[in-house]
């Protein structure tokens, strides 16, 4: 399986958002529409801080 689970991070720890993303797709300035292998959607707002595809995680950090 090639999905990762997506995090934002925040006051120091990171946040689940959405399991399973297997599409991260860029929008608006600052804006990515993520999709899960069960067909769910999430808009999250920031940008990438860190991608760890060995660990399957996508971390996402706030715009300030």
């Amino acid at each position: 399986m090639c999905e990762a689970n997506a995090y934002l991070y925040r006051n120091g720890k990171e946040d689940l958002i959405l399991e399973s993303v297997d599409l991260i797709e860029p929008q608006e300035a600052g804006t990515f529409l993520l999709k899960s292998i069960f067909g769910e959607q999430k808009i999250v707002h920031g940008k990438i801080k860190i991608m760890n595809l060995v660990d399957h995680k996508v971390i996402f950090e706030a715009n300030a």
